[in-house]
């Protein structure tokens, strides 16, 4: 059942423009706030991409096919000795207060992410940094401490900031930093307004050099936050937002209607039971082989989302080119009964919310034919982060998804998270999730977003919702 629409005014798209659709603009739901703009200490998946895509520019991105393309750095060239990868930037790209982007404020991004104080979530894939220069305007300099096969994939996910206005605040500071409630960018899209838990608001750029991709086809940009699902498929039916999120039982819907396309797409956001190896009973290897044998991947995929997903057996999917690839598990209940040895294992399986619980229900049901009795124990996101990432970890096992990045350096927060010892060097890391086991990998889910066909030139993919953003046009 769908329940009634919101009001124009109630979703904040009726002042972008005459009607809800000014045929320049192009309003795009997500079920949360995006916490922060700002890149250095935001987590949320979709924040990041606006960051990227939007707002802001980073000195490399990827294209369709995730081969690093030049950016905000025109070239790049390693040294012989391939540990100093040398930028140089493209000329012209401003800030929206007019100041000059320049080598400074990359030098300055790069050290405040490598400082531990700024929180940076993705500090671990900095590690091999030993210091950052800046000789010039348009020359940065990266050395490394050890030599290196490939430009770092950090460097097409950290958006760089202006060290003009950051300069003078502490590192531990920046959460708290001006900039983040007035962001000031020199990427497509400039900031006009945000509104918490309502909207944010985007207007294109005019002034995007020709060198970086020009101005967007678009006027505006809007992000608008409704968090109940029904709710936002509801406005999406209605012409209120040009794309939202589906869930996979709201597909066929989609699909009926003739105003809106369905959009597919492969998404780096593996989902598994990570285990608390700190503790009994999964400091033992052969209770984490018995939940991973017992598990049946394809039962979840076509039971629980519709087929919009992959069973995992590691951490990336595929479909992508894997630093070491897993050795699939086929589901067996009968070996998990005998490596537990007859007898009953108890645990309880953290996750977040507060209803059915489909996906826990299903593995509850999986894992108690093999001889686990599996209490489902659901909480808050709050006391879920606090018990799971904070430093008491006490949980026995949890079912999450991760923001993934083809780097593999998520494999270190599930390090933390499992008590397993990961080195940085993503190879051997994959190494030890495959052969350790502290993670049995569920599925890896695909995007699903329904469409407005009013709106062309999308294309998502593994790189998010947003790559071809400036792109996008709208009929009226």
């Amino acid at each position: 059942m769908l329940w009634g629409v919101l009001p124009l005014g109630a979703l904040g798209v009726a002042a972008c423009g005459p009607g809800p659709h000014p045929a320049r603009s192009v309003v795009f739901a997500t079920g949360a706030d995006l916490q922060s703009i700002n890149p250095l200490v935001t987590i949320h998946p979709f924040a990041r991409q606006v960051e990227r895509y939007a707002l802001l520019t980073t000195l490399v991105r990827y294209d369709a096919a995730l081969t690093p393309q030049p950016y905000l750095a025109r070239t790049w060239r390693w040294t012989p000795d391939r540990r100093s990868l040398v930028f140089t930037l493209v000329r012209g790209v401003r800030w929206s207060d007019g100041a000059p982007t320049i080598a400074r404020d990359v030098a300055w991004t790069l050290n405040a992410a490598r400082d531990a104080a700024t929180g940076y979530p993705r500090l671990d894939d900095l590690s091999a940094i030993a210091f950052v220069n800046d000789p010039n305007d348009s020359t940065v300099i990266v050395r490394f401490a050890t030599p290196q096969t490939d430009v770092p994939d950090v460097f097409t996910d950290l958006a760089i900031l202006p060290a003009h206005l950051f300069d003078s605040v502490p590192p531990e500071r920046i959460r708290q930093a001006a900039w983040n409630e007035h962001p000031v960018g020199n990427g497509p899209f400039r900031f006009v307004l945000h509104e918490a838990h309502r909207r944010w608001v985007f207007e294109a750029n005019r002034d995007f050099p020709a060198a970086l991709g020009g101005p967007p086809r678009l006027d505006r940009f809007v992000v608008v936050v409704i968090d109940e699902p029904s709710t936002k498929l509801a406005a999406l039916t209605a012409g209120e937002v040009d794309f939202a999120g589906i869930q996979p039982a709201h597909a066929a819907f989609v699909r009926q209607d003739p105003k809106l396309a369905l959009l597919t797409y492969p998404v780096l956001l593996p989902y598994g039971i990570v285990f608390n190896v700190r503790r009994a009973p999964f400091a033992d290897r052969r209770v984490r082989l018995a939940v991973t044998l017992a598990v049946d991947r394809r039962e979840i995929v076509d039971g629980y989302l519709y087929g919009f997903g992959t069973p995992a057996y590691g951490p990336l999917p595929p479909d992508v080119q894997a630093v070491a690839p897993p050795r699939p598990i086929p589901t067996n209940p009968d070996s998990s009964r005998q490596l537990l040895g007859g007898r009953r294992v108890a645990f309880e399986l953290l996750t977040v919310g507060s209803g059915e619980a489909a996906l826990e229900q299903m593995l509850q049901a999986q894992l108690a034919r093999a001889g686990f009795d599996v209490t489902i124990r659901q909480v808050e996101l709050t006391a879920f982060l606090d018990r799971v990432y904070g430093p008491r970890h006490d949980f026995d096992a949890a079912v999450l998804g991760i923001q993934g990045d083809l780097g593999l350096g998520y494999l270190q927060v599930l390090d933390r998270i499992s008590g397993v010892a990961v080195r940085a060097d993503p190879i051997a890391a994959a190494r030890v999730f495959r052969d350790s086991l502290p993670v049995a990998f569920l599925y890896h889910a695909r995007g699903v977003q329904g469409m407005n066909r009013r709106v062309q030139g999308v294309r998502m993919d593994l790189r998010g919702e947003l790559p071809t953003l400036t792109h996008w046009w709208a009929l009226p």
